[in-house]
């Protein structure tokens, strides 16, 4: 007789789970002239629904009348006699999260983005809203990275983001990246293009699970609609050479949060004709120049790169301990949060065509303490 034991049992439970879609990061959007595909999905998903279409009337209502004091009596009025003159289970857009199974009820597009903007005026005008949305912007490196992505997402300061990482996320990665523990195993790109598919499911976000290469940098970069920006966080080093040489022959700038004493480093290769790599902190030529070095000669570029010597002292005693008590660089959520928001601002300051000059920033909160 076959021994079988409770965890086995267990185990055997667990295997019969519905396994969530890992790849999905495009959320599905439903007008009601889908009607009968969105029927199909309620029948075969039964979805976790929320339809909160009332509150985001009534917010429409409060968004245009700003000179009104509108009380809560006011708004019930209001939509009591909306909903008498409109038909609102076929009024506005069911939006599917395969990776959830949750089907949210909203609003139009136009009034989606109406609402979502609306705490941005007048810091950010209609007409630089409407040009941020037209913005291709390119992301590479998704811990540091995910946090710049997310702040522009927020502030919908592009139309179409490209992501690029080739790590999967990891427990570790949760002292500085904002995810949940049911997020580990996936693709760093498919956290963040979820979280942002779940903060505006009409932005556009492009994915590379295999980070930027030789063989897909011309993609990354675009054919028919290049990127107006590129935002550079990856730790290869190789990679952070030949993205900027690559950005330097497209003439598209290059913003790169270093996090440690809130150094974020601008190069407007858009501005100005050859300009030196990393404001000529770099000591390579380029990416071939580089990979003639061994492993000691390119960790000496990479300390020049960061100027080593402006460095916090316990970034400085890290260094050190690369290979002994460290297995990577440390880097701490306060850091990168705030690195996150300073480099999202300077990337809406130059889509918008604003003067950001090419040089390294530091906003190091300890130095005005």
């Amino acid at each position: 007789m076959a021994k079988y034991s409770v965890s086995q049992g267990f185990e055997e439970d667990l295997l019969l789970l519905d396994k969530p879609d890992l790849s999905s990061y495009k959320p599905l959007v439903f007008g009601f002239k889908d009607k009968s595909a969105l029927q199909k999905l309620l029948s075969e998903k039964r979805p976790e629904f929320h339809d909160q279409l009332k509150g985001q009337v009534m917010e429409l209502n409060k968004i245009r009348n700003p000179q009104k004091k509108i009380t809560a009596e006011e708004q019930e009025l209001y939509y009591k006699k909306w909903i008498s003159e409109v038909d609102s289970v076929s009024y506005g857009l069911y939006i599917y999260y395969p990776w959830s199974n949750k089907l949210v009820h909203t609003v139009t597009k136009e009034e989606f983005i109406e609402l979502r903007t609306s705490r941005n005026k007048h810091k950010i005008t209609e007409d630089e809203q409407a040009k941020l949305g037209e913005a291709t912007v390119g992301v590479i490196g998704l811990s540091v990275g995910q946090s710049v992505a997310l702040t522009m997402a927020m502030e919908r300061s592009f139309g179409t983001l490209r992501i690029a990482d080739f790590d999967t996320l990891e427990l570790t990665n949760l002292n500085r990246i904002r995810a949940g523990v049911s997020s580990m195993g996936l693709p760093k790109t498919i956290v963040v293009a979820r979280e942002i598919a779940e903060i505006d499911p009409f932005l556009d976000v492009e994915i590379f699970n295999e980070g930027v290469t030789d063989s897909n940098i011309k993609d990354f970069f675009g054919k028919d609609m290049p990127l107006d920006l590129l935002i550079e966080e990856c730790d290869s080093l190789p990679i952070k050479i030949l993205a900027r040489e690559k950005a330097r022959e497209m003439k598209i700038p290059v913003i790169m949060d270093t996090s440690d004493r809130g150094m974020i480093d601008v190069e407007r290769f858009d501005k100005i004709e050859n300009l030196p790599l990393l404001h000529g902190l770099c000591k390579v030529s380029g990416v071939k120049e580089l990979m003639t070095l061994d492993l000691k000669e390119q960790m000496e570029v990479m300390m020049g790169m960061v100027d080593f010597d402006n460095l916090s002292p316990r970034m400085k005693y890290s260094f050190g301990e690369l290979g002994k008590s460290l297995s990577t660089w440390p880097q701490l959520a306060s850091d990168v949060i705030a690195g996150g928001g300073n480099a999202a601002k300077i990337a809406r300051m130059i889509v918008l065509g604003e003067d950001v000059p090419s040089k390294r920033y530091y906003f190091d909160v300890s130095d005005r303490m």
